[in-house]
């Protein structure tokens, strides 16, 4: 039986702490999941601009990436859930910044394992740092 591993996130504009959590999670197993927010959950959770891709390209992006097996898009905290249950993944890998703070389905899964971000890598300060240059 093959090991699953679950991540989700809204991965607008990849980076390398992007990367470097899809890496991490996929050595922790042999089937890396990748949970997409919707553009409307985006727009709601990081406001007006938002998300600068597009579901379908966000989707197509991380579907091409050599350490993701599956990306599945959500459009709702039950569907988000809905999906890890059916999925039942032995390790959830979230971003630090969740510590303390209800997970998601959380009880379906064998561990919740915090990914800590790396330096100062976020899709918001490049959005930002890009601003500042124009």
């Amino acid at each position: 039986m093959k090991k699953i591993i679950w991540t989700n996130g809204c991965f607008d504009i990849l980076h390398r702490g992007h990367i470097e959590l899809f890496r991490y999670a996929k050595s922790l197993g042999d089937k890396l999941i990748v949970g997409i927010d919707s553009d409307e959950r985006v727009k709601l959770d990081k406001g007006k601009g938002r998300p600068i891709n597009n579901l379908s390209d966000r989707m197509y992006v991380l579907s091409a990436l050599e350490c993701i097996d599956m990306v599945l898009p959500f459009n709702s905290t039950e569907e988000l859930e809905i999906k890890i249950k059916y999925f039942s993944p032995a390790v959830m890998v979230i971003g630090s910044d969740w510590k303390n703070k209800e997970v998601v389905g959380q009880e379906y899964t064998g561990k919740v394992d915090f990914f800590d971000r790396i330096e100062c890598y976020s899709t918001t300060k490049l959005l930002k740092k890009l601003n500042e240059n124009l």
